[in-house]
């Protein structure tokens, strides 16, 4: 039987390795000539920023026209089932990063990825409020036990 102690050393030796692959994505993915090459690249990223957490957050990658990750930025935060989404605040900050695309991600702390009614409407509501500024967007992902993306489902 393990002790306390050796439990502790085990989660911190954990936390440690899951922050270095978080820092390494991070590096890849924040750098200017880093491109997204694959939806898998996305889905790692976005899984290790969101799937762990214990209430809703709207996060959103800002792209510049050659898929160049400008900015990840967690917009909105919520409850254990839902978090209140803004689109003039998404709209405004596109402008700000000057992006040319985006994708959307928010996950469900259920573990349960299917999208509900409202995230199918808040994502039309983004999708147009942004198409007025020039800005696409290319995906929404859910993240809970699996990732879920509405551009694969048909829905973009």
């Amino acid at each position: 039987m393990l002790s306390n102690t050796a439990i502790n050393q085990s989660f911190i030796h954990e936390s440690a390795i899951i922050q270095n692959a978080l820092d390494i994505l991070d590096s890849r993915i924040k750098k200017p000539t880093s491109y997204i090459k694959s939806p898998n690249d996305t889905r790692n990223f976005l899984r290790l920023k969101l799937s762990e957490l214990e209430h809703e957050v709207f996060a959103v990658l800002f792209l510049d026209n050659r898929h160049g990750v400008i900015a990840y930025e967690e917009m909105f935060t919520g409850t254990i089932d839902g978090a209140a989404v803004y689109p003039r605040e998404v709209v405004k900050t596109a402008l700000r990063h000057n992006a040319a695309a985006v994708i959307f991600a928010h996950n469900h702390p259920s573990g349960i990825t299917n999208p509900s009614e409202s995230d199918k409407q808040l994502t039309k509501r983004l999708k147009e409020a942004l198409s007025l500024v020039d800005v696409r967007v290319l995906d929404h992902l859910i993240v809970g036990h699996d990732i879920t993306s509405f551009a694969e489902l048909g829905l973009m």
